[in-house]
């Protein structure tokens, strides 16, 4: 009788194990679809936070079990989109910005290198803040208190923020050596995002 009661405890934990590795491998296999998605919806160039908030708002779907899919995303995007082509707008000011900073310390300008240094640092900043603001993206919530909170919080928690420049930092080593598989890393991006945020609220 115990070695039965022994046997049916060892079949149930392995079916428990193989249905965490199944959702945890399906979980993968959407963030990578998220991940195209994300890149498509980002090909007119100033819709990027529109497509990582849409995004993020379906894998949050995915993780709280709730349905939904591509109409969904397609509908967030719409929703996000009305404002967050100006951020995206502001994102590609910033980028040409320490584009002429680089400059300036290539041409060995006075200053240059600490000048360019800030420059690069304040990006990686405003990337992980418009990253933590896509993920905290609801309809009809404001673009501009999106953001001040995320720039709060990537300072107030700088392991989050580490968190999200290393997927970050990821997605840039793999379009280094493969641009479809830095594709499908975007979802993965967005993922960190939210579960960077997620960890921050229950803090």
């Amino acid at each position: 009788m115990t070695e039965a009661r022994a046997k049916a405890r060892t079949e149930r934990a392995g079916e428990r194990g193989e249905s965490r590795f199944a959702a945890g491998f399906a979980l993968f296999a959407e963030c990578l679809l998220t991940g195209v998605w994300i890149a498509v919806a980002s090909l007119p160039l100033v819709t990027y936070p529109a497509a990582f908030a849409a995004g993020a708002r379906h894998l949050g779907r995915r993780l709280g079990h709730e349905h939904g899919g591509w109409r969904e995303f397609v509908a967030d995007f719409r929703a996000a989109v009305r404002r967050g082509w100006l951020v995206g707008l502001a994102g590609w000011a910033a980028v040409a910005a320490v584009w002429v900073d680089v400059q300036a310390v290539r041409d060995g300008l006075p200053g240059g290198p600490l000048v360019g240094a800030v420059g690069v640092f304040a990006l990686i900043g405003a990337a992980v803040a418009g990253l933590r603001a896509t993920a905290l993206w609801r309809p009809g919530a404001s673009w501009r208190t999106l953001l001040a909170q995320a720039g709060r919080r990537t300072v107030l928690d700088p392991a989050g923020s580490f968190l999200i420049v290393g997927g970050l930092a990821v997605v840039v080593c793999s379009a280094w050596f493969s641009t479809p598989l830095a594709v499908a890393v975007l979802g993965a991006v967005a993922a960190a995002a939210v579960a960077v945020e997620e960890r921050y609220r229950r803090r």
